[in-house]
């Protein structure tokens, strides 16, 4: 690669803006100050600090709205370019009013998010933007797909005079080097705006896509502290700017190790970063929103989400069907949680099936499946996420003697099933006590004890969690066992009770004991 000199082009941070997919765009003060204390004496020239957004239901914080009142504060601190980002799929020109206008001398440059389908829309946009005075950038997304866009490239022209950066944003972090080598070819014999690059790491190729296309002419390349933002991250900074310091660049590392300091906990937090499913959506150019919440999500398995992922790809439905569910109507069924009430209470449970031999055992999850594998019970297994495999780590082909059940049919993750319990697994046909939650295990079992007929649905297993302070998944999958519980209540026939200690305040508790 050749020697790479830093007045050739400009190196945009957007940290705050990108990173501010995990974090809701609010960061502390502390991070902000350290935060601007070292953009100012790096080698950057631009800062892309958030959003100016028009108001929405959903939660954005400081950063996904960028308050006049915070850019002034940033005017006051900072010695860079600010940039603020518009969202063109939710920004018509008569929101530039209220949006831009209050900026105008806090901001230097507003970079539009554009769809390439919705080019037209956004040159008008854009000159609107160019009117009040900033410098326009066009963060034209889905790099890795403009061919399926007819006749977008041949619209760049209509750019010139009118943007001062089109920018390249390998949205689904899955080009290559030649892919940025041609394209910008192309861009560059199209327009004479300045061009950028904007990488994502899902194949961990944002270091040599940046740099290739440096060498071959980029006027702007993004790049994140730690590579912070959506899915799976940004090009560090840092190694960005290692790698430059070696070619030549003045770069202070008392200040990059500062600032790397500050981020480092939300790193811990967050755990942005590539990884098998990113890797996959990359590859396939697969929308990584979706990803981003599939990976966060505690009952989604790698293997479920690369289910997901390639039947996507594959643009089929579902990757199989099975029959649908027929039971046996009965009068009363046990579903069998994964707390450890089901241990410390177990020789009672075991008890009370052995008292109730025709009533059903649902297995909500397979973790405690041995304990109760020898009873004479019909015995069912609900598969979501990671339950197949769980299922079939605890239970042999030769140990397996009972049902599995599916959702209905098409499974947003897909569907796994054991091998050997193919010919012995059933669909459900649908939801109906619950809209909410329609993916989870407890949601799959209650509607089977529905779909029996039971009129006396006893859980046990369902501990709830202890303790002041929960974690952020503790916390999720408590709400959501208490949403669906709610749910079932409402149905005025069908009884619903915990046979052992439990803190869901909406289930009714009986012993298990006073029926031994």
């Amino acid at each position: 690669m050749q020697e790479l000199s830093s007045n050739q082009f400009n190196i945009l941070d957007c940290t705050l803006r990108d990173g501010g997919y995990y974090t809701n765009w609010d960061f502390s003060t502390n991070v902000i100050d350290s935060y601007i204390e070292a953009m100012n004496q790096l080698p950057i020239d631009y800062l892309e600090v958030g959003y100016r957004n028009n108001p929405s239901e959903e939660y954005l914080g400081e950063f996904g709205y960028t308050p006049v009142s915070t850019l002034r504060n940033l005017r006051k601190k900072c010695t860079k370019k600010i940039v603020v980002m518009l969202n063109e799929k939710n920004t018509r020109i008569e929101n530039l009013e209220v949006l831009l206008k209050p900026i105008q001398g806090l901001a230097d440059m507003i970079r539009i998010a554009i769809d390439p389908k919705n080019f037209n829309r956004a040159l008008n946009l854009a000159k609107s933007v160019k009117t009040m005075g900033f410098e326009v950038g066009f963060n034209t997304m889905y790099m890795s797909k403009w061919n399926e866009y007819p006749g977008f490239l041949e619209k760049l022209s209509q750019l010139n005079g009118v943007v001062d950066l089109f920018c390249m944003v390998d949205s689904f972090g899955g080009v290559t080097p030649d892919d940025v080598k041609n394209t910008l070819k192309i861009v560059k014999e199209k327009t004479t705006v300045p061009v950028g690059f904007h990488g994502h790491n899902n194949l961990q190729l944002g270091l040599i896509n940046t740099l290739t296309a440096i060498e071959n002419g980029a006027d702007f390349v993004d790049a994140t502290i730690l590579g912070m933002g959506r899915g799976a991250g940004n090009l560090n900074m840092e190694l960005l700017l290692t790698y430059l310091n070696k070619n030549g660049m003045d770069v202070d590392f008392n200040v990059l190790g500062d600032v790397i300091s500050a981020f480092h906990p939300l790193l811990e937090k967050y755990n942005w970063g590539t990884n098998l499913p990113y890797m996959l959506s990359g590859a396939n150019s697969l929308p990584q929103k979706e990803v981003m919440e599939w990976v966060s999500n505690r009952a989604y398995s790698f293997n479920s989400i690369v289910r997901a992922l390639n039947n996507k790809k594959n643009k089929v439905k579902d990757n199989a069907r099975y029959p649908q569910f027929q039971p046996q109507q009965t009068s009363k069924v046990l579903i069998i949680g994964g707390g450890n009430s089901c241990i410390e209470h177990q020789q009672a449970v075991k008890q009370y099936a052995l008292l109730n031999p025709e009533m059903p055992l649902i297995f909500v999850t397979a973790r405690h499946a041995t304990l109760y594998n020898a009873l004479p019970n019909p015995k069912y297994y609900c598969l979501i996420g990671n339950e197949a495999k769980r299922l079939s780590q605890n239970i042999s082909e030769t140990e397996f003697n009972g049902i599995c059940l599916l959702p209905p049919y098409p499974r947003m993750m897909g569907t796994e099933v054991p091998a050997y319990a193919e010919r012995l697994t059933f669909e459900l046909d649908a939801i109906t006590f619950t809209q909410s939650y329609c993916d989870s295990c407890t949601t799959l079992a209650l509607q089977a004890a529905l779909a029996m007929e039971a009129k006396e649905i006893n859980i046990v297993g369902y501990d709830g969690y202890k303790g002041e302070v929960l974690s952020e998944k503790e916390m999720e999958l408590s709400n959501e066992n208490k949403v669906i519980f709610e749910e079932i209540n409402k149905i005025s026939d069908v009884k619903v009770k915990s046979l052992t200690p439990t803190l869901y305040k909406s289930l009714k508790i009986e012993s298990i004991y006073q029926f031994l």
